[in-house]
């Protein structure tokens, strides 16, 4: 078993009370010019990704962007937000960083998680 990224994600479907699980996912570091890719990843069963990017980051700007569309697709549904991006800043490269979406077809909400 690989050891936990320095940023991690959960996703939790507010419509079923359920992790959404196969929800494709992002993560990007901003730099001169642009976005760079870090990692692509899918939600587990349990809705995580436990294993996003690099055991250690840099401070700085990083986004994830959550494939929404998708995810509400492959269950029929329709979602007002086909991805969903979470904009935030490291500044302290010493603490893990955990970033959560509660996800509905029509609303959602992060906070910063540990």
């Amino acid at each position: 078993m690989s050891a936990r990224s320095h940023i991690t994600t959960h996703v939790l479907d507010a419509v079923t009370g359920s992790p959404a699980a196969s929800v494709g996912v992002v993560l990007e570091q901003h730099v001169q010019g642009g976005w760079r890719e870090l990692a692509t990843a899918q939600t587990d069963v349990d809705g995580r990704v436990a294993d996003l990017g690099p055991e250690a980051v840099s401070a700085g700007r990083y986004r994830i962007t959550f494939e929404t569309g998708s995810y509400f697709s492959a269950r029929g549904q329709t979602t007002f937000y086909p991805y969903v991006t979470i904009i935030f800043d490291v500044d302290d490269e010493s603490v893990h960083y955990h970033v959560p979406l509660l996800l509905s077809p029509f609303a959602y909400s992060t906070y910063r998680g540990s």
